[in-house]
């Protein structure tokens, strides 16, 4: 069937994919727009790892302050064009990732970036903690090796579990959002302010007071 401008125009607005993707799943589906938007998701979610390696350089600067000044979190998260960046779908990502490294306080973006030192120090501490506990050496490296990637999950925010859904990581909740809107996506920096950090005070709870705001 034919194609108009209208319905490609429409279902790039709804996706926030690429022209000739939108183009192309409206061919595919015989003009019909919710068939399109699956076709592009389940089209999408198999590239999104393709997409990862293109230049994202557009994007925006999300804030996050939690409720009574506690917690201040500034992130910028990067995608290839101003359209998807203006876009309701990446902004309330954006949203999400600021309110996850709220609550979550990670150290570092991804694993990449930790130093080595930090990990071989962290590698020896468990070492040790494991042969303390009993455990036979010949298992312990393996032991080590899971506590490690436990480790990551706690300090990475990409390997971080969800805060709205534990069962998928950061990462993989980013890369549903690669394939839905067709382009790369990259979390660039953050900065992570809490009052008082650094200070003797009481220890509050602050995963769970982040999340109570989400649940509202």
């Amino acid at each position: 069937m034919s194609v108009s401008a209208a319905m490609v125009k429409e279902l790039r607005e709804r996706s926030g994919a690429g022209m000739m993707d939108c183009k192309k799943a409206l061919v595919e589906t015989n003009g019909d727009v919710e068939k399109a938007i699956e076709y592009l998701r389940e089209k999408g979610l198999a590239a999104a790892a393709k997409k990862t390696s293109r230049i994202a350089a557009e994007g925006i600067v999300e804030s996050y302050i939690h409720m009574g000044g506690k917690i201040g979190v500034l992130v910028e998260v990067n995608c290839e064009t101003d359209f998807v960046a203006k876009t309701d779908k990446f902004r309330d990502l954006v949203k999400d990732i600021a309110m996850q490294i709220a609550a979550a306080n990670p150290s570092y973006i991804k694993a990449e970036e930790v130093d080595p030192t930090e990990i071989n120090k962290e590698k020896e501490i468990l070492k040790a903690q494991a042969l303390n506990e009993g455990k036979p050496e010949q298992v312990v490296d393996k032991m080590v090796e899971g506590r490690i990637k436990k480790y990551y999950k706690e300090i990475c925010l990409l390997e971080q579990p969800f805060v709205k859904d534990a069962d998928k990581s950061v990462q993989e909740m980013i890369n549903e959002m690669i394939a839905e809107i067709g382009e790369n996506i990259q979390v660039r920096r953050f900065v992570r302010y809490q009052m008082g950090e650094g200070l003797e005070k009481r220890q509050d709870d602050f995963v769970s007071e982040v999340m109570s705001e989400v649940k509202k």
